[in-house]
């Protein structure tokens, strides 16, 4: 990690040169309507860049661009080792330009930029090398067949993909979908958040430095009511993929049918369950892992460990152990102090919806333990506390609703079978995690957990070689592994009679 102090972050981030123009065909531009929208830091509201704001000329241009250089073949049919070299360029110049982009994403999201350089930039360098890596280690299938039959089984780029992706993690989510995307062959349109745009517009011209060819890769800033939209009703786009909210996801499936039926793959949020027997190995531990499961990133992580059930024989020690973590290490600070862990909410919006989720849960009669305030006020950015409620019941809105912010509902549970009912009793099936130390328990819990990922006596395991997806509302499809590239591809079977 680097070593730069406070005023030295501060010196750079004055020097910083931010490009907030759209990129398409290769190159920065305005959009085509003169549009911006400013881009303010959460930290203290400085403005940051004027923005493109992007709209349906913008996407009409970007995916007639996608498009030709698609059917050109000058990517898509580019032989894989070539390919792959580029795309190990590509994540070499991440690695090269990591404190460049681990302040762009600190500036523009408010997170910290201890997390930004030890966690967001090696997980975009990952995720590009790992794809990369994989071009030419994936093969082809041969059917079973007569011996005067070939039966071949084969996978094509799908053609144009467009990439909707959040605010939380920009620069990761991104390349979570542009690695498979691109190392098979696809062109595409992605579209980061107005609220974090800045690291996927710089993250364009290292792609092209890189060697990827003008048309491949192109970003268009904007909302998703205007250019967001205008891709997702594109029938020229073949597929559509998206990170964020269940409400936007369903919005985007309905667009995908009233357009050209594009396939549509979607992870949309999670309430994710942290379960802990009065049997797990390290109960200091556990609350340790559950402070940092709700307050990490503050709070703004879809996989967010933000319901704790808890046995009810170990509940009230407990949950002091974990109030206790959240005071020592988990306190808002200047995010581009080193020491720092928790940074600012993306935005006032947001931190006014935490705000209102912690108003909600007092009304209903949840004991507030922990937290529960917006801090550092006059710095004029937006801080909020880590915020512990016990006595939470599964009706309450803390409960149901995906906060996306360091707000932690405890709930208690007398057996085993309680807590799994109490577990699955949400919309969203993203994540989950079980701590305890009988063998047997951690593998039927994990069996019956309706997650696409279940921890055991950890929080937030895994890593580029494991399916990252959720089941129920929490969407479809998997990032990371292997079995994402199936999203960007088609399955073509091609039977020769010899």
């Amino acid at each position: 990690m680097s070593q730069n102090t406070i005023t030295d972050w501060e010196t750079r981030a004055r020097q910083l040169c931010i490009e907030g123009r759209c990129f398409i065909n290769g190159e920065y531009r305005e959009a085509l309507q003169g549009q911006t929208f400013d881009c303010i830091s959460p930290i203290d509201q400085r403005l940051l860049a004027r923005v493109a704001s992007c709209e349906q000329e913008d996407a009409e241009l970007a995916a007639s661009s996608a498009r030709q250089t698609f059917e050109s073949g000058i990517w898509s049919r580019l032989a894989p080792t070539r390919r792959k070299a580029v795309m190990l360029r590509f994540a070499d110049l991440i690695a090269e330009h990591a404190e460049e982009l681990a302040l762009l994403e600190t500036l523009d999201m408010g997170k910290p930029i201890r997390d930004s350089l030890a966690v967001d930039v090696p997980a975009t360098e990952r995720a590009i090398r790992w794809s990369a890596e994989a071009i030419d280690k994936i093969y082809d299938e041969v059917a079973a067949t007569a011996h005067d039959e070939l039966g071949l089984v084969t996978r094509e780029p799908v053609g144009v993909v467009a990439a909707i992706v959040p605010w939380n993690f920009p620069m990761m989510m991104a390349c979570w979908k542009l690695g498979p995307a691109l190392a098979t062959g696809n062109s595409v349109i992605l579209k980061p958040s107005e609220k974090s745009p800045l690291t996927a517009i710089r993250l364009a011209a290292l792609a092209l430095e890189a060697g990827l060819p003008a048309g491949v890769l192109n970003v268009l800033p904007g909302y998703g009511h205007t250019v967001g939209k205008a891709l997702a009703l594109h029938m020229d786009v073949d597929t559509l993929v998206f990170t964020g909210s269940s409400r936007i996801a369903k919005q985007l499936m309905i667009y995908a049918g009233e357009s050209n039926m594009k396939r549509v793959w979607l992870e949309a949020g999670g309430k994710s369950p942290n379960i802990v027997f009065a049997d797990a190995p390290d109960l200091d531990e556990a609350a340790r892992s559950a402070a940092a499961a709700i307050a990490f990133n503050q709070g703004e992580v879809c996989t967010a460990g933000s319901r704790l059930l808890v046995e009810a024989p170990i509940k009230d020690v407990f949950v002091e152990k974990v109030a206790s973590a959240l005071r020592e290490y988990w306190q808002p600070g200047h995010p581009l102090e080193l020491e720092t862990r928790v940074g600012a909410l993306v935005d006032q919006a947001q931190t006014e919806t935490v705000l209102g989720y912690i108003r909600s849960a007092q009304e209903e009669g949840a004991r507030l333990v922990v937290g529960g305030r917006q801090v550092r006020q006059e710095s004029g950015g937006f801080f909020v506390e880590p915020t512990l409620f016990d006595q939470v019941t599964s009706d309450m809105r803390i409960a149901r609703e995906e906060i996306f912010g360091p707000v932690l509902s405890v709930m208690t549970f007398e057996s085993f079978e309680d807590a799994i009912a109490i577990a699955n009793d949400t919309i969203y099936g993203l994540a989950a995690a079980v701590w305890t130390r009988d063998l047997s328990k951690a593998h039927l819990a994990g069996k019956a957990l309706r997650a696409g990922s279940v921890w055991i006596n950890q929080y937030d395991g895994g890593d580029m070689t494991a399916p990252f997806g959720g089941f129920k509302q929490s969407g479809n499809g998997r990032d990371k592994s292997l079995h994402a590239f199936d999203k960007y591809t088609e399955l073509k079977a091609t039977w020769i009679k010899l």
